[in-house]
């Protein structure tokens, strides 16, 4: 059974691509790379063979499909490939040297018992990445011995530095390839750690930087125009996030639409009913959004490796 398998999804960033691959060149714990290729236009792929490093692997997809869908495909590959541990990272991930070996060790103390490990995630000034957030259980002190060892449990996370045993993926399934964009991360986490009941934790001694351009949220009202279009998927995705939390998340949901509604009504400076059609038929299309989870089918596998 091969160790861990550090999933990097890409998507025409090659400069980027190449300091996450060299800051997981110097981790302290080895693991091996395998690289999923949005279908990048720029010299990804020319980059990647460059390299000539067994360690480095590389798959190209035969189109765009998000960050979820390349998720979804990298962690099939890894769990098909054997791999007893997956760590999920964006292109703009740099892992402190430490980064695998901490999470090795948070493991190592739970004895395996988690849904998933995640890292801290910082920005390039050292504090805190706003929108990598984890989101901490109101019942942590149940765990309050582990606070000594940096760690904490959560029930929410992102894709960038997510730790997770293979048996688990094997359990619950791979990412929703059909968000393509934003709440993929969420939803999975949090069907781990509330769907499934799991205990989830924030390996604190852990550390990577996510470095974006800005440590900002999203914000439909202030949001450039070129980026408006990501916003059909968030409100529609989020519609599906909220509603399986029950009548409490229908009604939140609805709330934060009527939100963001008067907000881009106020706030917003120019294409102020592209922004309000974009919420609004979001929203309405995330009422009739049910996608389905897709899991491992190992047998299957074994036949097609057997004819």
């Amino acid at each position: 059974m091969k160790s861990t398998a550090a999933v990097i999804v890409t998507y025409n960033r090659c400069a980027m691509l190449e300091q996450c691959i060299r800051a997981l060149l110097r981790q302290t714990a080895a693991c091996d790379i395998l690289i999923v290729d949005n279908c990048s236009t720029d010299h990804t792929a020319s980059f990647v063979a460059s390299l000539n490093d067994p360690a480095i692997r590389y798959r190209r997809l035969e189109k765009n499909s998000g960050g979820a869908g390349g998720f979804n495909a990298g962690m099939r590959w890894a769990v098909e490939e054997g791999y007893s541990f997956v760590w999920l990272m964006d292109d703009d991930c740099l892992p402190e040297p430490e980064a695998l070996a901490e999470l090795l060790a948070a493991d190592q103390i739970l004895k395996g018992d988690h849904g998933f490990l995640c890292s801290s995630v910082l920005w390039t000034d050292g504090k805190e990445c706003r929108m990598n957030r984890q989101k901490i259980r109101k019942d942590y002190y149940t765990h309050q011995e582990l606070l000594c060892h940096g760690m904490i449990r959560v029930e929410q996370a992102t894709f960038v530095s997510l730790f997770l045993r293979r048996e688990i993926i094997l359990k619950a399934g791979l990412p929703l390839k059909e968000f393509f964009i934003w709440g993929d991360d969420i939803e999975y986490t949090r069907r781990l750690a509330v769907r499934m009941a799991l205990p989830c934790f924030l390996a604190g001694r852990s550390k990577v930087v996510h470095a974006m351009a800005q440590n900002t949220g999203s914000d439909l009202s202030t949001d450039t125009a070129d980026r408006l279009a990501r916003y059909r998927f968030a409100y529609r995705n989020e519609n599906y996030l909220y509603r399986r939390e029950g009548f409490s998340g229908w009604f939140y949901y609805n709330c934060r639409c009527m939100y963001h509604f008067w907000k881009v009504v106020f706030k917003a400076k120019d294409h102020r009913l592209k922004r309000l059609w974009t919420l609004c038929s979001a929203s309405f299309r995330g009422y009739f959004f049910n996608p389905a989870v897709e899991y491992v089918n190992l047998e299957t596998m074994q036949e097609h490796t057997n004819a």
